[in-house]
Parts: structure tokens; sequence; C-alpha cells
């Protein structure tokens, strides 16, 4: 605890600490609806794909400001979205072959322009392929004011939608006959999935961002069956993997806060494996022993009463 304390007394650990909490949070929240509609490969096709975006943001400004790489990623993903889109619609290929395409393609990409830029006349490159593995101890107060931005923007929105994203997920049919617009919640859904995706990009990097999108909710589910629920838990086991990994990180020198957030959710879900109350894999023993008890419990009643007739007999 005494790390803790001393953690929170550094101004820049306190910027890292509440941006990797924010960071969490989003990404945890957006993951529930992504895992619930079988797009957990969604997250890293888009985080791949942010990489030429925030390559080609860089190349046409010159800067590395959080705001405009931020902004170029978004568009590198969502040109992805439609690019997945348009190989499933028109040609025999099925989603996870179109996010292969995608995610091999823009990634390669955003290799080659990197090295590029590495090697050409930019003098202010140094620290751009942190992107690729994440470095949240660069963040500064104006990141976390963007991270806390998205967040609350991200957290609105799936309040506001949270109805229709529930019927969308869940039955797209039914919501198209109470007269939704499906087609623009999808979309408007995998934008919202590119933002968070986007936002963890610089905290996490391209490579680990996508697990943090998705292990907080597979962890909130085996808690819970209600999605209200699910969404809220998942929101908080990710800000918890990014307090944990920040608290970690800080404690031991020159270990990474991205990777060790991502391990921290992993731990996390390995807990909820476990001690989930339905789903945990101690929950199923205790209940298979349960029902052998009663089975057997039913099963000497059973004969003891044959035996009582038998003998009556």
């Amino acid at each position: 605890m005494k790390n803790f304390w001393d953690m929170l007394a550094d101004p820049n650990m306190q910027w890292i600490f509440i941006g990797c909490i924010l960071l969490g949070l989003s990404s945890g929240t957006m993951g529930s609806f992504a895992y619930l509609r079988k797009q957990s490969l969604v997250g890293d096709t888009l985080a791949h794909a942010a990489l030429p975006g925030i390559c080609i943001a860089f190349m046409l400004t010159g800067v590395k400001s959080i705001g405009v790489l931020l902004i170029g990623a978004s568009i590198a993903g969502i040109i992805a979205t439609f690019g997945i889109e348009a190989i499933t619609r028109h040609s025999r290929l099925k989603q996870d072959a179109a996010l292969g395409i995608v995610l091999s393609s823009f990634f390669g990409l955003g290799i080659v322009l990197l090295t590029f830029i590495q090697h050409g006349d930019y003098g202010n490159q140094a620290g751009l392929d942190k992107f690729l593995f994440g470095q949240a101890a660069a963040m500064v107060g104006s990141d976390v004011v963007t991270m806390s931005v998205i967040c609350i923007s991200l957290i609105t929105v799936c309040m506001l939608l949270f109805k229709q994203f529930k019927l969308i997920s869940f039955d797209p049919g039914f919501a198209k006959g109470l007269g939704y617009p499906v087609t623009f919640l999808e979309q408007l859904l995998m934008l919202l999935i590119v933002i968070a995706v986007v936002a963890g990009v610089q905290a996490v990097g391209v490579v680990l961002v996508a697990a943090l999108l998705i292990t907080p909710a597979v962890s909130a589910r085996y808690w819970t069956n209600r999605l209200s629920t699910m969404v809220i838990l998942s929101g908080v086991f990710g800000g918890l993997s990014g307090a944990l990994g920040t608290w970690v990180s800080s404690s031991v020198s020159n270990l990474p806060t991205g990777p060790v957030t991502v391990l921290a959710a992993t731990t996390l879900f390995g807990i909820s494996i476990l001690f989930g109350p339905q789903r945990g894999l101690i929950a199923k023993r205790l209940l298979r022993v349960s029902v052998r008890k009663q089975f057997m419990l039913e099963h000497d009643v059973h004969r003891a009463k044959r035996v009582k007739g038998e003998t009556a007999l």
C-alpha cells in the first residue's frame, strides 16, 4: 500500500493512473456489445488497422499530438469497417476471412509507413513506434482530458441507446420489425467500438488493445445473466485492470504499463472462470456434486420403499 500512495503522490503517475482507469472503463463497456454480437476479433482488426492512420496523420502534420493521431486512427478504423463489410457483402468470403484480410493488409501498410518514417527526414518521429505496444508513461494531462471526453461520451451514448443496442445485439430482426434503423444502429455501434479501440492505442498498443476490449466483457459474463449488470461489471473490471496495471508497473522498474494491464484483466478473467456464481468451474462442480447426492438420496429412498414392499409381501 505504501507503493500505491507513493504512486498517487507523483503528479505524472496520477495522470497515467486516471487515464488507464478511464481507458479500461470505456473499453470494457463497449466490449460487452462486441462480445455479445460475436465480433471479438473486430477489436483486434480495428486496432491493427489504426496503425497506418496514425502514421499518415503524423506524416501530414509532422506533430505527435494525441488528438491528431487519434483522428487519423479513427479514420483508418472506419475505412477498415467499410472494407470488412464490402468484402463480406460482395464476395463469398465469411466475416472471419474478411477480418484476416483487412487486419493483415492494414497492419502491413502500417509497418511499411512506420519504417519509412523512421528512415525519413522526420525529426519528431522518436517514440512513434511505441504505438505498437503502447506507452502509458507518455500520457500527460491533455491526453487524460481527451480520454475523459471519450469515456464520458461513450458511456453517455450507451446509456441513451442501451435498449436499441440490446435489441440489435440479441435479435436484430425483431428490432427491424419494431421500426428501428438497424443498419444505422449497427454502424453507430461499430463506430463507438472504433473510438474505444483507438483511445486505448497509446496506452496498450495496437497489439494488445483488443484484449482490453474483450477480456473484461468475458469476465463479466461469468457473474450475471443480465445485460445491464454485465455492461456495468465489464466497465468495472476494465477500470480495475487499468488501476492494477498502473500500480504494479509503477512498483517495478522498466515494467510496461500496457502489457501489465492486459495481464491484470486476464487475472480477473481467471478469477471469474473459477468463482463465477453460475458459470464458474467451482459452481458447476458444486452443482454436479449436489445433483449426484440428490440422485443417490432419491435412489436410496426408492430402494428402501421397494425392500419394505417386498418384506410386507
